[in-house]
């Protein structure tokens, strides 16, 4: 008799990644953000590379100094996954 395929759990610690973002809305958070969370940069790597999330470079203005940061926003699938997640 064949084996039951067992649902994949999604990772606690990519849901809680997951949830920041949602929370974050459009905005979503800096990589820095995320680093001061407790993420990695190689979760933070996972998730894009997974679709779950989108990473873009933007400037802004601190202490008088321009600086590049990264961006980080959930996507639909990761909010798909989330979702699922919280079921």
């Amino acid at each position: 008799m064949p084996t039951p395929r067992r649902k994949r759990d999604t990772k606690p610690d990519r849901v809680r990644a997951l949830e920041l973002l949602a929370g974050r809305g459009e905005e979503g958070c800096t990589r820095a953000i995320l680093r001061a969370n407790g993420f990695t940069t190689a979760e933070i790597v996972e998730l894009v590379r997974g679709g779950l999330a989108t990473a873009t470079a933007e400037h802004e203005v601190a202490g008088g100094r321009e600086h590049e940061v990264a961006r980080v926003r959930i996507t639909d699938a990761g909010r798909r996954v989330l979702e699922k997640a919280r079921r």
